[in-house]
């Protein structure tokens, strides 16, 4: 079992300690996090042991599980990779691409391995369908949150769009060409509602619209292809799939048949693939240990978590000129 250690014990950092206590791929050795006080009281109430200092943590473990604030990522990932462990770090990867792309070259160096915590990977309703998404040319996600104060420190294009973002790079085998976008801040200082055109080289186009200040939560994407919609609903954890194939000589009286203005008929048919219940987070934290134990690519890189976090930048920049 891979010894793994804690950065940061807020609300995503307590659920990180409690998956890991539970995993069969882990050793939870213990957590540090900088509000010593606070360390102690959840040491106390849940029986994790407390570092006291990041390097004491850090000479025990071989993997590190970075759960801190942005804009810290990139400093305390220096220090483990530094002192050659493995990172998980959550998403985005770091406050700035400059700071990303030194992370990739000091895990190079070092011959490590780091994973990125875009979680919505391993959503269920999106691993049930990752396999028939084939070449999409069109890409439709919404991600709308209720208002919470305590997000508002961060864009929201890096606090929720990021996530489809990264979803979306992953299903598209091409280059973003051009990126346009537009920003509308209602309550913050930056946009609380942003919408972004991604254009790819291959043709594919994708609309992303993110908000922290809608009425009622929603987490969905559509995805169009050659004779082909998939929808998965990453909030509710459902996914169709709407096919096309040629119709029947003689169609059933149930079946739907399209006829286009050439003549051509199509018989539409569903597909509700099985979706299998799954922990994502525990998911994408033992994938990782597979990775490390078999020397093998991280499901998401810090290659994709930079590259998700270029394309939010570019979005950024697109509406705030």
């Amino acid at each position: 079992m891979l010894k793994i250690g804690v950065l940061g014990a807020g609300h995503l950092g307590k659920i990180h300690l409690k998956l890991l206590q539970q995993s069969e791929k882990y050793e939870l050795v213990g957590f540090y996090d900088e509000n010593l006080e606070n360390g102690a009281k959840i040491a106390a109430e849940f029986g994790y042991k407390q570092f006291h200092t990041i390097a004491t943590l850090l000479h025990a473990v071989d993997v590190i599980d970075i759960i801190t604030p942005t804009l810290s990522h990139y400093k305390c990932a220096k220090v483990a990779l530094k002192s050659g462990k493995h990172i998980f770090i959550e998403k985005p990867i770091s406050n700035t691409v400059a700071e990303a792309e030194e992370i990739i070259a000091i895990a190079e160096e070092m011959k490590l391995l780091g994973q990125v915590g875009h979680v919505e990977r391993f959503n269920p309703a999106f691993q049930a369908v990752r396999e028939k998404i084939n070449n999409p040319m069109f890409i439709e996600t919404h991600r709308l949150a209720e208002f919470n104060p305590r997000g508002t420190d961060v864009p929201v294009v890096l606090d929720l769009m990021i996530h489809d973002i990264d979803v979306i790079l992953s299903v598209v085998n091409s280059k973003v060409k051009a990126v346009h976008a537009s920003g509308v801040s209602v309550i913050s200082e930056t946009p609380d509602i942003a919408n972004a055109r991604l254009e790819f080289e291959n043709g594919c186009v994708a609309n992303l619209t993110a908000s922290r200040i809608s009425l009622k939560n929603m987490r969905k994407s559509r995805f169009f292809q050659k004779d082909a919609y998939i929808s998965v609903d990453f909030l509710e954890k459902k996914c169709e799939v709407v096919k096309m194939k040629d119709a029947p000589e003689n169609p059933g009286d149930f079946d739907m048949i399209l006829q286009n203005a050439e003549g051509v008929k199509k018989q539409i048919y569903f597909e509700n693939p099985d979706v299998k219940p799954n922990n994502a987070i525990l998911d994408e934290l033992e994938t990782f240990a597979d990775a490390i134990t078999n020397q093998t690519r991280p499901v998401v890189s810090l290659s994709d978590g930079t590259e998700a976090l270029r394309i939010a930048y570019q979005i950024i920049e697109s509406y705030s000129k």
